[in-house]
């Protein structure tokens, strides 16, 4: 036997080829175990959710949850915590809406509808017009002018259920939020009224942001629930001549001062080389923002702490970042970009977490195929805590931006089925996030980051 080809570990013949990725193991393993006995995500999610809540970018909840981030950054262990200033848009709902289905026949229905984010509001005594259902682009082009002018465009586009992917099937039906209320305005549409962005059946209407075209009249948009776009189809169905009052009171304030929240841990060997992992801070404001995104922010959080408390010291520079303002403008991702590009970083790589605290099943790798085939090594290292999926290109906005330094990208995945029950409405609240599942995913962008401090790319 060549003994230098082989050593012993606990009585046992290992290949030098598999040592490096056995003591990789036994340190993963000790992540793992870290984050679960001794996890302080879950309680900080918690904290962030309940003494917060909705944290929408210029409000003073979204001031009030950068201290928080700051504070448990500090708590965690960081070296090094600061606030990054991004300037962000402040847009603000104003009073409760008002969405009433009227039938010809006089009968009035109340139905849950909420205005998209980034939407002007109605006439001060709200739109009372007929409505159209519209299920794609090309028949509201057809239509045109003649048969649109002076309705209110029912955008009743439902999930495609056989996606398996959730994400896919959100994918395939939010252009007609983003995009829906400006093309409705081209023909001459008062209003629109848009199917929530869920394969749930409930009375929650989901918000989201929008997008205007700025060479078209701008005008209200809201989402309806989807019991209520059902409702809303049926009559329309027995009666075209139905109509429907609005009434939103939104609008769009002047831009204000904000910050993405950075934590580090100094590289012990290459400080000037860069793994950021993180989430988005800021939230829709009708929901406590616990799926999306504060599980992404406290999972960030913890890898410091974890790190710190099993006693690594990465050989690169990890930074835990919590962005601002990705639900409704980006500037926080874009802001980090810019400065990591004014100051000639080196990023190896960037990871996030923004498809809610449920299981973790791997991560999506937006990279150049060598890349992928360097990180597709570590896949048995990860394979007994149950991930499996390294072939999805998904990141993260946040992160997005990044793509213009070519800095690999790398989403955390999670387990997609119950993620768009709640993403973007009031029904996404702490309760809804199971600790081990958030606690693992933590582990698991904690495990990636120790790998990629470690070995780089």
């Amino acid at each position: 036997m060549n003994r230098c080809a082989r050593i012993i570990v606990f009585g046992m013949f290992f290949p030098l080829l598999a040592l490096s990725q056995n003591s990789d193991s036994i340190v993963v393993r000790k992540i793992y175990t870290e984050a679960l006995m001794n996890g302080k995500a879950y309680n900080w999610l918690r904290e962030l959710t309940g003494n917060i809540g909705g944290r929408l970018s210029g409000s003073p909840q979204a001031a009030k949850a950068v201290l928080w981030a700051k504070e448990k950054m500090i708590e965690a262990g960081a070296d090094t915590v600061y606030l990054q200033e991004v300037w962000v848009p402040h847009w603000v709902r104003g009073g409760k809406e008002t969405g009433t289905i009227i039938e010809t026949n006089g009968n009035k229905t109340s139905v849950p509808v909420c205005a998209l984010g980034m939407s002007v509001a109605t006439p001060s005594k709200g739109i009372t017009a007929q409505l159209i259902e519209i299920n794609d682009f090309e028949k509201l082009s057809r239509l045109g002018v003649e048969n649109i002018k002076g309705k209110i465009v029912f955008f009743n586009y439902p999930f495609d259920e056989s996606c398996i992917s959730t994400f896919d099937a959100y994918a395939d039906a939010v252009n007609f939020r983003w995009a829906g209320p400006s093309e409705a305005a081209r023909y001459g549409a008062v209003a629109t009224i848009c199917r929530s962005m869920t394969n749930t059946t409930d009375d929650f209407p989901h918000t989201g942001s929008m997008h205007y075209n700025d060479s078209l009249p701008k005008i209200p948009c809201c989402a309806i629930s989807t019991n209520a776009a059902n409702l809303l189809s049926k009559i329309m169905k027995a009666n075209n001549a139905t109509q429907f009052y609005l009434k939103q009171d939104c609008q769009l304030l002047d831009s204000v001062l904000s910050y993405n929240v950075i934590g580090e841990i100094k590289g012990s060997e290459f400080p000037d080389q860069y793994i950021s992992v993180g989430g988005h801070l800021d939230s829709w404001d009708i929901c406590d923002g616990a799926h999306d995104d504060g599980a992404g922010v406290v999972q960030s959080i913890e890898m410091i702490r974890i790190l710190k408390a099993i006693n690594i010291k990465p050989r690169r520079t990890l930074r835990a970042v919590a962005f601002m303002n990705e639900e409704n403008g980006l500037r926080g991702g874009k802001k980090y970009a810019a400065v990591a590009l004014e100051k000639k970083e080196k990023h190896v790589a960037a990871i996030e977490s923004d498809a809610g605290g449920f299981a973790p099943t791997g991560f999506g790798l937006n990279m150049d195929d060598d890349k992928k085939t360097l990180i597709a090594k570590w896949k048995p290292i990860f394979k007994p805590y149950g991930l499996f999926s390294f072939e999805n290109e998904g990141d993260g906005a946040d992160i997005s931006a990044l793509k213009n330094m070519n800095v690999p990208r790398l989403g955390l995945e999670v387990e997609s089925q119950r993620y768009f029950d709640y993403h973007h409405a009031p029904s996404d609240t702490f309760d809804k996030v199971n600790k081990r599942e958030l606690l693992l995913g933590a582990a698991a962008m904690t495990a990636m980051a120790y790998l990629l401090a470690l070995y780089g790319l």
